[in-house]
């Protein structure tokens, strides 16, 4: 079983905290790590299925063969039909059944934890308040379409995917359009950190906070931390971070 199992949680905020972990691997991959989910997503290979871990890692595997399996299952052979679509059209669709997998887990361990009416709603309503792997999946196309779109409006040609994943490669040229391209990532165009609580990308006009366990990156709103308290912080511990290490 990957991560923690039921056993090892009792509180809504611990499942929760297992449902985002796994929520921001599976955006990692199909989205900043795209090109190395679809590599791995052989067609030619036996049914495989995307994993995420609570930990925020992601990856590609069999299906377990303990039947019945310890936890939900994430979809099946989704590499079967990855050079059947177009690619915005696969990652949308694995994203879809991701998030199918995620409400599962998220119902399954409420189940195992014997949640009440009022432990269900506070869990579900956390989960809504975040996007969801499909919404984050079309948001990011349409910034990397801004992107590329923006090249070309200033005469660059489109660079490879690595440089709008904020690579620090850097086009020969001039000065001037080395400052064009600094100004792009001002405005946010080539950046893609995500923040570990509501799914949003990184701009340059918000106060940003890193976890020091985690090392996942917040927006300061999203954990009541503004810019002036975090200058009196020395280690900053996100909530989830905090739940674990407050647990006997």
């Amino acid at each position: 079983m990957d991560g923690f199992g039921p056993d090892n949680y009792r509180t809504v905020w611990e499942v929760f905290g297992d449902y985002n972990g796994r929520r921001m691997a599976l955006i990692k991959a199909l989205t900043i790590d795209a090109k190395e989910f679809i590599r791995q997503c052989d067609p030619d290979k036996a049914n495989l299925c995307l994993f995420g871990l609570p930990n925020g890692q992601w990856k590609i595997d069999l299906p377990p063969e303990k039947v019945p399996p310890d936890l939900p299952e994430p979809a099946l052979g989704i590499n079967f039909a990855r050079d059947g679509m177009q690619e915005k059209d696969w990652l949308a669709y694995v994203a879809i059944h991701s998030d199918a997998w995620l409400l599962s887990l998220a119902s399954y361990f409420g189940a195992r934890c014997y949640f009440d009416k009022t432990d269900r709603k506070c869990l579900f309503d956390m989960i809504n308040d975040l996007p969801t792997v499909l919404e984050v999946v079309i948001q990011y196309a349409k910034h990397k379409q801004q992107a590329i779109s923006l090249e070309r409006m200033s005469g660059h040609q489109p660079n490879d995917e690595a440089k709008y994943e904020g690579s620090n490669e850097e086009d020969e040229g001039s000065d001037e359009e080395d400052e064009g391209s600094d100004e792009e990532d001002e405005d946010g165009y080539e950046e893609t950190t995500l923040c570990g609580s509501c799914g949003e990308y990184y701009t340059s006009d918000e106060f940003w906070i890193t976890c020091d366990l985690c090392q996942i990156w917040f927006h300061g709103r999203c954990v009541n931390i503004t810019f002036a308290e975090a200058e009196h912080i020395t280690q900053f511990k996100c909530p989830t971070c905090t739940d674990k290490r407050a647990r006997p």
